[in-house]
């Protein structure tokens, strides 16, 4: 039984993550996608933080989806959600976390992408000339990834924030025309989809991961997105054959009938490099 074939979904978005996300859908699970004319996402929170997320990165992408069903109707919608913190593994590293939600109504589905990743030039400074904005710039990837530029970190005006700044003389006239008002001012990157395009590199691995649990069905009931939902740690050491803190167990569950299978060795390793065992290298 084919979920998505020949149906149309509905994207939340105003920030053209269409151009990452449409074609993967279509080719992969021939859904077409649509996006809706007029569709305020900002309404949902904006990284220049004017704007504050209405709860946390998966209800507000669902809150997104549902608001573009309701907009267009339909019975498929999907919608992105980024955010930029410390990696959960390196606290020291910047990462991108990205989530692609699809929300079916027809079969009471919802599918759940994501990509970690520490490819972002997610950055922002305080500087004080206009050689410092370019010096910046340079480190960021501009003009290819646009910037933003503001009175300062906390300015909560959206009307004295410049955004979607992509050349050096639109740089040098913004930066001049605050520092007439200030002796320094607030540059960091836009982070919006469609000046960046490392994130937007990141938003098509979340919606690969998306299509990958479109794919993996119940063995019980065929429904899809049959996923890992628990991971027991506990893979032996291969030296000392002491259990480590490495994966040993994934357990897959059925969103629809409740039905668990246990997969031994998911990562197919069947022992632990001595470097992860507390005996061997403590």
């Amino acid at each position: 039984m084919s979920y998505f074939a020949q149906r149309q979904a509905v994207l939340a978005t105003m920030h053209r993550k269409e151009a990452a996300i449409a074609p993967l859908l279509k080719q992969a699970l021939d859904i077409d996608v649509i996006v809706p004319a007029n569709f305020d996402s900002d309404r949902f929170g904006t990284f220049t933080r004017d704007v504050e997320r209405p709860a946390n990165q998966l209800e507000t992408a669902r809150i997104k989806a549902l608001a573009a069903l309701e907009l267009v109707g339909g019975t498929l919608a999907i919608a992105s959600e980024g955010s930029f913190s410390p990696h959960p593994a390196l606290p020291f590293v910047p990462c991108d976390r990205e989530i692609v939600v699809l929300i079916d109504r027809q079969h009471d589905l919802e599918l759940v992408g994501e990509a970690i990743s520490t490819e972002t030039n997610f950055s922002h400074a305080a500087i004080a000339s206009v050689e410092a904005a370019i010096a910046f710039a340079q480190k960021v990837g501009f003009p290819s990834h646009g910037l933003v530029v503001r009175p300062d970190a906390q300015a909560g005006d959206s009307n004295q924030i410049m955004k979607g700044i992509t050349t050096k003389s639109q740089l040098v006239d913004v930066v001049n025309q605050l520092l007439t008002r200030s002796e320094q001012v607030h540059v960091e990157t836009d982070m919006r989809a469609m000046h960046n395009p490392t994130r937007m590199k990141v938003i098509r691995q979340a919606t690969q991961d998306l299509i990958r649990q479109a794919n993996q069905f119940c063995p019980q009931c065929h429904y899809p997105g049959f996923d890992a939902v628990e991971y027991r740690r506990g893979l032996p050491c291969g030296l000392c054959g002491h259990p480590t803190d490495q994966i040993l167990i994934s357990i897959h569950a059925c969103k629809q009938c409740g039905y668990k299978q246990p997969t031994m060795y998911p990562h197919g390793i069947q022992q632990a490099d001595p470097m992860f065992c507390e005996f061997c290298n403590p």
